[in-house]
């Protein structure tokens, strides 16, 4: 299962960026989250595996996130017409997951943040319901980003929305 996502953040790119690529937000934006820890590596580099653990729904998700591209390395100082790419593997009891950030200029105060995201099942079950849950995957991510762009434009911290 294949889709791609998209939001419009209104804050320059760069500020995008470095809330993104801080793991001392990941709390505040990303809804549910209860652990995010390195297993290997620095945080937020590539190569770097990490420990993740989510609550949603009354049920806990553990998996292994190991981010598999950060372009441009060095995420200061980034040409305008540069597109940042941030990507990760997370893989969980049965399933494999790949999500593809796109981040790019979409005017000097505004930033376009696509997400292109791939689903892989390993049961059978779950290969055969996949079709159907395509929209609540979907709705899940765009919920993220949402939660990301409340975060980065006002403030709002969801763990006190869930409260």
């Amino acid at each position: 299962m294949r889709y791609t996502v998209s939001i419009e953040l209104a804050l320059p790119r760069g500020r995008a960026v470095q809330l993104l690529a801080d793991p001392a937000y990941l709390p505040m934006w990303l809804r549910g989250l209860v652990t995010h820890e390195p297993l290997t590596g620095s945080h937020g580099q590539v190569g770097c595996e990490s420990r993740v653990v989510l609550e949603t729904g009354g049920r806990r998700m553990e998996a292994v996130e190991t981010i598999t591209r950060r372009e441009p390395a060095d995420l200061t100082d980034i040409p305008a017409d540069r597109v940042v790419h941030f990507e990760r593997e997370i893989v969980a009891e049965g399933m494999w997951n790949a999500a593809r950030d796109r981040l790019t200029e979409a005017g000097p105060r505004t930033t376009l943040w696509e997400s292109e995201n791939e689903y892989r099942f390993g049961s059978l079950p779950m290969r055969l319901m996949a079709p159907f849950m395509g929209g609540a995957f979907r709705k899940a991510s765009r919920q993220h980003m949402q939660d990301f762009q409340a975060f980065a434009e006002r403030g709002v911290d969801v763990r006190a929305a869930q409260d």
